[in-house]
């Protein structure tokens, strides 16, 4: 068989050649009013961070913008005030992944424990997450994260909620017992911090994905995160640009509705305390700005 260039890439993605930026926004925009599966939530306003109380006000102003546009939304912790994004998503109509942030401290990690499973006995939570990257920051043992989530799965046992761990989707491969104990796979995949070429970004998250589904022999599959930064410094080949940040989103939520994929696209809003752990792109991940305006 010949090579066929234009097969090729319509494997890798759509075909934008000839596209102007208009072009690529009024795509972006038809796709985001056709709805998505998921949505991580960003509910720090400018001159927050995590650890600062968020207020009810803020939350539901920010879970109605984005109602619209997706079924399920995702939350990373169950205390200072994250606990009111499932309760006011479900109020709303949509699903839920609640997340326990869980670290080094003890006593932080108890009481997002405690919280998580307070929301799941009422009716809040529809997937149960009980930690984010914690085997990739190191903060916790692979035995203490296999307590907590056996913690979880046995306090709330009774209400038939899938209870799971987020990580990149390489720690599944690499950490038999935490898969054992998942009822689902919760798997960030994340082309550009690979410092994949967009060209090839969703055939690379295609390999992770299905990475994470071997390595979970039989288990279902979600990709909790996933996105593309619009501004910042460029990892390798991964160049962080609006244009490219339009042509993943809308690559993502195509493969996403042809083949049936679970996608919480990262992230709502861009959120400014992020630099400090990710460089100058960790501000630019939102599909919204900071002020909350759609940017594309």
């Amino acid at each position: 068989m010949s090579f066929r260039e234009e097969k090729f890439f319509a494997l890798a993605s759509m075909d934008y050649k000839g596209k102007s930026i208009e072009d690529l926004r009024n795509l972006f925009k038809e796709v985001l009013d056709s709805g998505m599966h998921g949505l991580c939530s960003s509910p720090y306003e400018e001159g927050q961070e995590p650890g600062d109380q968020l207020s009810e006000e803020q939350v539901r102003r920010r879970l109605e913008i984005v109602k619209p546009y997706t079924k399920w939304i995702r939350s990373f912790s169950c205390t200072d005030g994250n606990e009111f994004i499932p309760k006011i998503a479900k109020d709303m109509g949509m699903q839920t992944l609640v997340g326990a942030w869980l670290g080094d401290d003890p006593e932080i990690n108890k009481k997002e424990l405690e919280s998580l499973i307070s929301l799941c006995h009422q009716g809040a939570v529809d997937i149960a997450a009980v930690g984010n990257e914690v085997m990739y920051r190191g903060d916790l043992s692979e035995d203490e994260l296999l307590d907590k989530l056996y913690y979880v799965k046995d306090s709330i046992k009774n209400l038939n909620i899938p209870v799971g761990y987020v990580d990149a989707y390489y720690e599944f491969q690499e950490r038999p017992a935490i898969t054992d104990a998942c009822d689902v796979i919760l798997a960030n995949c994340y082309p550009f911090w690979e410092g994949c070429d967009l060209d090839y970004s969703l055939l690379y998250m295609k390999d992770m994905y299905n990475k994470a589904l071997r390595a979970g022999n039989g288990k279902k599959v979600i990709i909790t995160e996933t996105g593309w930064p619009s501004e910042g410094t460029s990892l390798q080949g991964a160049f962080p640009t609006e244009e490219n940040a339009i042509k993943y989103f809308i690559n993502t939520q195509k493969w996403s509705q042809e083949e049936d994929i679970e996608i919480f696209y990262f992230s709502s809003f861009d959120e400014s305390w992020k630099v400090g752990g990710e460089g100058d792109v960790g501000a630019f991940w939102g599909l919204w700005d900071k002020v909350e305006k759609l940017k594309y």
